[in-house]
């Protein structure tokens, strides 16, 4: 049986291990073969590998701060300019082309629910798992329908709210690899609207 990587992945972690093996190898290096250099030098990397992970903290919580205090002005700034846009609409005088020159106007939306048609891809994760993609657009949602080897029709699987949808379902025999057809369609308020996906085909590996 194959071995994990020795090396914690996290940073955090890493700085655990780094720590605990150069403060061990340190108090007899002459027990693992290694010079007072080789010491030296791992201390040194040891060292300068928490100083890093410190500044990098340091940072990312000086940047999550910073973009919270951005998104606050944003949301006052976004407040205080509707409730003027709902007193200038709010005159007799207003006329559309005053808010379009404003750029008050929002833009007409040419989106076609009923006739639109989602995208879907599929990624294979083994074991039976398949990670479906979606568009979502301005629907509430998608049906997602599966047609496996031996179903007479399609079969409705789910519905997604959020994309990636994940079918979860075991392979049929397992250890042997299978192949299933998916395709979608959207929904709104309950019912499915638009056209169908173009259908795609997943080969789900044991």
């Amino acid at each position: 049986m194959s071995k994990s990587d020795y090396i914690p992945h996290a940073d955090h972690d890493f700085m655990v291990w780094l720590t605990h093996f150069t403060e061990t190898i340190a108090q007899n290096p002459a027990e693992y073969g290694l010079t007072e250099a080789e010491i030296a030098s791992i201390k040194e990397y040891a060292a300068n590998f928490r100083e890093k992970v410190a500044k990098a903290s340091e940072a990312a919580a000086i940047s999550k701060q910073a973009t919270a205090d951005k998104n606050d002005v944003r949301d006052s700034a976004e407040s205080c300019i509707r409730s003027v846009v709902r007193r200038i609409k709010g005159r007799s005088e207003y006329k559309t082309g005053q808010g379009v020159h404003l750029g008050i106007e929002g833009p007409h939306n040419s989106y076609d629910l009923a006739n639109a048609k989602p995208s879907l891809t599929g990624v294979d994760q083994t074991g039976g798992r398949v990670l479906l993609s979606f568009n979502k657009m301005k629907s509430d949602g998608i049906n997602i329908y599966c047609q496996r080897e031996g179903d007479a029709d399609w079969v409705l699987i789910g519905r997604a709210t959020v994309s990636p949808f994940a079918d979860n379902r075991p392979l049929l025999v397992v250890g042997k690899p299978e192949l299933r057809r998916y395709c979608c369609v959207y929904m709104n308020k309950d019912t499915e609207i638009g056209q169908f996906s173009d259908e795609i085909v997943v080969t789900c590996a044991p």
